[in-house]
């Protein structure tokens, strides 16, 4: 793409993105994220009405007198966005690929963090990590972030969530919140995400295209697999190859979601060709119900 077109296109993703996050999600962003993270502030005297979980036993023991830990809500976050850059990401039969809609979806979430004077960083993984840049502040440093998910040509066209939430849980030492956007065409991932969300806050966005719901009948038809690149010819007009189709589809779709439910894990899905402002603020105002 040359330089010009991408100075567009990222300029096209800033207007809408920016106005987007200004208008709808900040605030929900602020009330649904940023009141999660609590800081130690100091340790003072016990007071009556005070909470007992709050005492701090090792100072209380020193003094032989109650002490109760105070925290203050934490003014900044460290946001992480954990972006796939898979080949599957690359489909889309809609206004748009997959990709695409990932690409305008990191840049609400980024500036909805940069209003609300927090840090973005961005981890961008196949099968490994293929780039990790540090959280920072700015609008400038966002441009950027949108800029790399235009232009960045992974290595590899495979698919390992595994490494990429083992990557975050041994880079990041601070707490953070992340989201994790990919279409979690992967298995063998849970362990990872039970670990990282120990750690982290996490939050999943599960991106499909409508037409990998289900095989339509078009006869004889040659499909190729955009992360192995394996080809192979199917006979679209045998009614068991589409219902095995859509059962498998049903079965992986509804693992997914058992392995977010036992990680505590909130998850969202986000459909190429539809808006994703409702599922957004689905996410954020299920967050808010529940703190």
């Amino acid at each position: 793409m040359e330089a010009s077109d991408t100075l567009k296109k990222v300029r096209k993703i800033e207007i809408k993105s920016r106005g987007l996050s200004n208008q709808i999600f900040s605030g929900h962003y602020h009330s649904a994220f940023k009141g999660r993270g609590m800081a130690f502030s100091e340790v003072r005297e016990y007071r009556f009405g005070d909470d007992i979980r709050s005492i701090d036993w090792n100072v209380t023991a020193r003094f032989n007198h109650p002490y109760v830990k105070i925290f203050e809500e934490e003014r900044e976050l460290t946001v992480m966005l954990l972006i796939d850059l898979s080949g599957s990401n690359d489909f889309g039969t809609r206004t748009g690929t997959k990709l695409e809609l990932i690409t305008e979806v990191a840049a609400v979430l980024s500036f909805s963090a940069i209003t609300n004077n927090d840090k973005v960083g961005v981890i961008f993984f196949t099968d490994s990590v293929e780039k990790f840049i540090p959280p920072a502040k700015g609008s400038k440093h966002i441009l950027r972030i949108i800029h790399e998910l235009i232009n960045f040509k992974p290595q590899s066209n495979s698919t390992d969530i595994s490494e990429a939430l083992k990557y975050l849980t041994n880079a990041l030492k601070k707490r953070s919140t992340t989201f994790l956007i990919s279409d979690f065409v992967d298995s063998g991932f849970e362990k990872a995400l039970q670990i990282a969300s120990r750690k982290h806050d996490l939050a999943a966005l599960r991106v499909y295209d409508p037409a990998e719901k289900e095989i339509p009948d078009l006869g004889l038809l040659t499909v190729k697999d955009p992360e192995s690149g394996k080809e192979m010819t199917i006979d679209t007009s045998y009614a068991p190859v589409r219902t095995a189709y859509n059962r498998w589809w049903t079965k992986h779709g509804d693992k997914i979601k058992r392995s977010f439910n036992s990680a505590g894990v909130d998850y969202v899905e986000l459909i190429t060709g539809e808006d994703y402002v409702k599922p957004l603020l689905k996410l954020f105002k299920m967050r808010e119900s529940r703190y």
